[in-house]
């Protein structure tokens, strides 16, 4: 099920993964790309069992059907296609998507993702962009805790 609502987004796991590893950096416990690909698929799965995060990915996925289709009040299409600096909800649920994963180092990953839009973010619509940006930030942040954490304890 959780594929298949990716896949209504365009995208697929193996791009999150992907485009999270374009801006991956060794760490503690995740100190190679390989192993930081296995602790962030797992990541990803921990943080896909929660109920509440799939309502703020559905949210994103319902505003940007909407927007497309014009159905959003005071939204014109035009400003939507560019993603005008006005709008600004996109943001905020790309924040709280990485902040309810993540916490505030989620939030910083976000950002970082946000901005450079690596890999799928970048062919994304304003609202998708920025949840998968705050998906990918989330989990990013957490792989990295994860990752130091098993690190100290197996030495």
């Amino acid at each position: 099920m959780t594929d298949d609502f990716f896949k209504q987004m365009g995208i697929t796991r193996e791009d999150i993964v992907d485009t999270a590893m374009q801006l991956w950096c060794p760490h503690p416990g995740v100190e190679t790309e390989a192993r930081a690909r296995e602790v962030f698929s797992s990541e990803l799965r921990r943080a896909l069992t929660d109920p509440n995060l799939w309502v703020l990915l559905y949210v994103g996925i319902a505003l940007e059907r909407d927007a497309q289709e014009g159905r959003i009040p005071k939204l014109d299409p035009v400003a939507y296609e560019k993603d005008l600096t006005f709008l600004i909800a996109d943001e905020v649920l790309g924040m709280t998507v990485s902040i309810y994963v993540g916490g505030y180092k989620g939030h910083f990953d976000y950002a970082r993702f946000d901005r450079l839009k690596p890999g799928i973010l970048k062919s994304l619509g304003p609202f998708l962009d920025d949840i998968v940006a705050g998906l990918i930030g989330g989990v990013s942040a957490n792989m990295y805790d994860r990752g130091a954490t098993d690190a100290a304890t197996l030495h």
